[in-house]
């Protein structure tokens, strides 16, 4: 294996291995020692990749953020309702979330470092204003119901996306946040859609390229 490839694989290993602990201990009760026993590296390996464990976390927090970008994106680009775009958006982000285990470390460890900073914008927030943009245009074309609140429902969703984020993780290690998701927005989005409105072109993770 060249040393390029090699060097590629041994980082990804430590950030698989990282993201198994921060995932199961949060940060804080995670050691660099059980890192590298589940890695199965030596300090000299992890510190040629990473100066600390909190520069480990740094990645994990980045590559998550990186991927919620790319995936809103792709969302805009398929041309959807924005109901409809909004609903992919949380079954995907779901979808992800529970598959995939460095991306699940890196939600954590963001959304623990918001915690005991109120009033400060972080992730929650973002993705507040973003669901309620739009819910702000499905109103603008007529697909929500008169007098609905876009900016209430998206705190309405988000509050109920991290709720069960969180039930989800403390009991089956995130394995159901999809069916809650698509619970949450089972029952939802058809208390503040218009009659007309039906649901369009929500593809999963597993059919995204």
């Amino acid at each position: 294996m060249p040393q390029q490839d090699r060097a590629y694989a041994t980082r990804e290993a430590i950030l698989h291995a990282a993201a198994e602990e921060f995932d199961r201990l949060g940060y804080e009760r995670t050691s660099l020692t059980a890192v590298l026993a589940r890695a199965g590296l030596t300090k000299g390996a992890f510190y040629f990749h990473f100066p600390s464990k909190e520069a480990v976390a740094d990645a994990l927090v980045e590559r998550q953020s990186d991927l919620w970008a790319r995936m809103k994106e792709s969302w805009r680009l398929r041309g959807l309702d924005p109901l409809s775009a909004l609903h992919g958006m949380f079954a995907e982000s779901a979808d992800r979330i529970a598959t995939d285990v460095v991306l699940r470390a890196g939600v954590r460890l963001n959304a623990d470092r918001e915690v005991g900073y109120p009033g400060v914008p972080s992730a929650h927030v973002m993705w507040e204003k973003l669901v309620a943009v739009h819910l702000a245009e499905a109103a603008e074309r007529g697909d929500l119901r008169p007098g609905v609140d876009p900016e209430a429902v998206a705190r309405t969703l988000c509050g109920a996306a991290l709720g069960s984020r969180l039930i989800s993780s403390a009991t089956t290690a995130c394995a159901d946040f999809p069916d809650r998701i698509r619970e949450v927005l089972g029952h939802v989005l058809p208390c503040v859609a218009s009659p007309g409105w039906e649901l369009s072109g929500s593809q999963t993770a597993s059919e995204v390229p």
